[in-house]
């Protein structure tokens, strides 16, 4: 009698066995195969992710808060999350909305592609943060009310510090200057006309010698 190589554990029994291992049980075993060589690759002095927290500190908004952090942990999320500002929203998560939008040092930056660790040494500021001291809005603040340039509002914080940016950079001299240097800001409501009209006003109240102290 011939020899007969014995079916795979998960081999297509509903077949007859003078047809041999089915196409299922075949790549199942390739896959497996592959799975094993993959795992006998891998150095063996591979270091992998252990999430352990780290101390850390945040300077947001002219407060230090003190963290204790997984070193994975996005800046929206410590913002969110660990420190509680809520005002940063968390849209797409993958850094094509806008709305997580933030300042750093002056710049601004989308949180949620942002590790927080990185944010150490560094002044972040936040929608909570824009006001004066006195409760008195910024005038982005203010002509965005004024305009309407906003309709869920959830957009409206990462709009607003985009704005913000967007004429402190001297990018708001023109429509087409505003809605291309505002086009990471995504509105699903589609207020842009009002999000431009609104940069305008802010933008003319601002003035040349108080773009960068407000």
């Amino acid at each position: 009698m011939a020899d007969q190589t014995p079916l795979p554990a998960n081999a297509d029994l509903s077949k007859s066995s003078n047809a041999g291992p089915s196409r299922r049980s075949l790549f199942g075993a390739i896959g497996i195969a592959a799975v094993g060589q993959a795992v006998q690759a891998a150095p063996a002095g591979a270091q992998s992710f252990t999430g352990d927290p780290s101390k850390m500190t945040l300077n947001v908004n002219g407060r230090d808060y003190r963290l204790n952090l997984d070193t994975r942990t996005t800046l929206l999320d410590a913002l969110r999350d660990h420190i509680g500002l809520t005002g940063s929203k968390k849209g797409c998560d993958q850094g094509q909305c806008g709305a997580c939008t933030v300042h750093v040092d002056g710049q601004r930056v989308l949180s949620c592609l942002t590790l927080a660790v990185t944010a150490q040494g560094h002044k972040v500021d936040t929608i909570e943060g824009l006001a004066g001291p006195d409760g008195t809005l910024h005038p982005v603040q203010q002509a965005f009310i004024d305009h309407d340039g906003f309709q869920c509002g959830y957009c409206t914080p990462g709009q607003i510090m985009s704005a913000v940016a967007c004429i402190h950079e001297e990018h708001a001299s023109s429509d087409d200057d505003i809605r291309e240097y505002m086009s990471g800001n995504l509105c699903r409501c589609a207020a842009y006309p009002n999000i431009v009209a609104a940069i305008k006003q802010a933008r003319d109240q601002m003035g040349p010698d108080k773009i960068g102290k407000a």
